[in-house]
Formats: C-alpha cells, sequence, structure tokens
C-alpha cells in the first residue's frame, strides 16, 4: 500500500475564507470530514501574522485542541517588496524569515513553504534558528519557475552545499501538465481571445511540449513570444493570456529523481476537476505510481487554482473540486 499521505492547501478555499462562507472552525471541520491534512497559510487566515496577538494564538489553540489537525506546513511569503521605492535588504528579510519560523513552531507545524522567489541568501544564516524550533525550510518548485529557473538553481545550489535535513522542496506538480487548463482558456476567451490564440496553445502542449519551453528561442533573441504568435495578439487581454500560458509546464516524472532526498512535499495542484474524477491537465494516477516506486512518504496537498479562473455570475467551485481531488487522493494511494 502507498505511504503518500493526504491534505489541502488553504489556498484552495481563499474564497470561502474571504466572503465570509466559512470560518477557520468550520474550514477544520471541513478536514476532518475529509480525513486531511492541514497546509495553512497565515498571512491569509492569521491576523497579526508573523505576529498575531495573545488572543488570535489563544484561539488557533482552543481549534487545535478540539479537531486536533494534522499540522502539516505553513505557507510563508518573504515579501521583498513591502516598500514601493526599494527591496528589503537581506537583513529585513532574514528578519522577517526568522518570525516565520518562530511562527510556525508556536502554531505546531514542521515544515514552512517558502514563495518560489525567497532569495538563496537568506537560507543559510536561518539555518540555526530553523534548526532551533525544529522547523523544515522548504522552497516551492513552481511551474513557470521550475529548476532551470535562475532563483531556483540559486537555493538548490545553497540547499546541496548545506545538505541538512531542515532544507528542502515543496513541489508543485503544475510542473507536470500534460495539457493547458481549459478553464483558463474559457477565461480568457470570455475576456474576447481569439479561439485561434487559444488552438495554438492547445497545439503546443499536443506536441509534447509547454509554451515555456517552445518560447524559448524566441526569448532569447529578446521577444516574448515566436513571431507567428506575435502577429496574432492585438490586445491587451490575449498578451497576457500568451504570457500566462508559460505558467504550465511538462515536465517528465523523472526531472524529480536528482531531487527526492530533499523533496518534503507535494502540492496536488489541481484547475478543474472532471466528471470522471480526474483531474484535466495533471495525470495523477501516474504520478503517483512514480512517487510510490521511487518511495515518497510525504504529503499531497491539494491546492485548488481553478478559482481565478471563475466566469462572471457563476460561483467559485472550490469545495466541489477539492472534495472531488481528495477522492481521487484516496483511489489512487489505495486507501
Amino acid at each position: 500500500m502507498s505511504k503518500i499521505k493526504r491534505a489541502v492547501s488553504m489556498y484552495s478555499l481563499q474564497d470561502q475564507y474571504a466572503r465570509k462562507k466559512m470560518n477557520l472552525e468550520e474550514i477544520f471541520q471541513y478536514l476532518n470530514q475529509l480525513g486531511a491534512g492541514l497546509e495553512f497559510i497565515s498571512d491569509q487566515m492569521m491576523k497579526g501574522t508573523p505576529e498575531p496577538s495573545e488572543e488570535t494564538l489563544r484561539e488557533w489553540d482552543r481549534l487545535v485542541e478540539k479537531y486536533k489537525p494534522v499540522l502539516v506546513c505553513n505557507d510563508v511569503f518573504i515579501n521583498t517588496c513591502l516598500y514601493k521605492n526599494r527591496d528589503l535588504t537581506d537583513k529585513e528579510a532574514l528578519d522577517l524569515l526568522i518570525k516565520e519560523i518562530k511562527l510556525a513552531h508556536r502554531l505546531g507545524f514542521k515544515m514552512i513553504r517558502l514563495v518560489s522567489n525567497t532569495r538563496a541568501s537568506i537560507i543559510e544564516p536561518a539555518l540555526p534558528v530553523a534548526m532551533e524550533y525544529d522547523v523544515v525550510m522548504t522552497l516551492e518548485i513552481h511551474a513557470g519557475m521550475s529548476f532551470d529557473d535562475p532563483l531556483t538553481q540559486a537555493y538548490i545550489e545553497v540547499m546541496k552545499k548545506l545538505n541538512s535535513p531542515y532544507v528542502g522542496l515543496t513541489v508543485d506538480t503544475g510542473i507536470f501538465c500534460r495539457r493547458h487548463p481549459r478553464v483558463s482558456s474559457a477565461f480568457f476567451k470570455e475576456l474576447g481571445v481569439k479561439q485561434e490564440i487559444i488552438d495554438y496553445v492547445d497545439n503546443i502542449f499536443a506536441s509534447g511540449t509547454d509554451p515555456k519551453h517552445y518560447f524559448k528561442e524566441a526569448n532569447e533573441q529578446g521577444k516574448p513570444f515566436p513571431d507567428d504568435l506575435k502577429a496574432l495578439i492585438e490586445t491587451k487581454d490575449e498578451f497576457e493570456y500568451a504570457l500566462f500560458c508559460t505558467g504550465y509546464e511538462m515536465s517528465d516524472f523523472h526531472i524529480l529523481d536528482e531531487f527526492l532526498p530533499y523533496v518534503k512535499h507535494i502540492h496536488g495542484k489541481i484547475y478543474e476537476m472532471t466528471e470522471e474524477g480526474v483531474e484535466y491537465s495533471i495525470p495523477f494516477d501516474e504520478l503517483i505510481a512514480y512517487l510510490n516506486e521511487v518511495g515518497y512518504e510525504g504529503y499531497i496537498a491539494t491546492e485548488y487554482e481553478g478559482n481565478r479562473f471563475a466566469l462572471a455570475n457563476e460561483p467559485i467551485r472550490d469545495k466541489e473540486n477539492v472534495t472531488a481531488h481528495q477522492e481521487m487522493l484516496k483511489r489512487y494511494i489505495g486507501e
């Protein structure tokens, strides 16, 4: 039987929380119904982060004691763009990271996910604090900023140098797309993007590669897109569609082989669960077979990103997609 475990990222339920459809207690109840662990986003759901009030912490303690969730990971954002006129210094960014490590420990998490553009230069100075508070730091390997991205490569260089159990990776499965999400295409089509451009992107995936790599030659020439695609683009929305499509990658699963000792966590990205109970763009059955083969024993946390592509006057079907994805994971891991 598979040793992979299930969780849900609170990115998936941001609309429920922001529009007050669900409060934190109701979210805890929902996770218990799913039998899933919690990937929290304290910036999103905990007022005052990274230094919440004692009152806020007491309420967190009450919920944890009552519902006993499995606390898998806390997602943190070292936002270096807090000021209009400058980026944060390394010292300022490090100070923020240390506060996030301490908060994760206080909340009961033993892992944090660092957003993809976190500076590699602050990881080694933060390591003694991570070790003291028993919190693993993991950089998210996200589609559009995967293993060939310079910022990611800088982190990996530091990670390999330190070779510490407290420095690792969170892999986002958006790097394993086999088709462009059709919810994205439908959203941009409603904005007026031509079908010819949508077909162009779909044909790139059908050819066995992804737009990020297909556009590489043009990028090296200082152009955002190949000339034939550029000739089709007439509006800002069409430009954004063509730009956004580079955020879905078609990597082979074996791209992880080199990094398996460092993979601590996985985001089970979903854009659309179909009526057949599968994700439209990502072959999770094949992915989980690979993960079982290589002996991965961590969590896959459902991360629903189709929320950003809800059509006008249509509801965001976040809970429906999350529930369907969790049921699919149960099937594939043999629960």
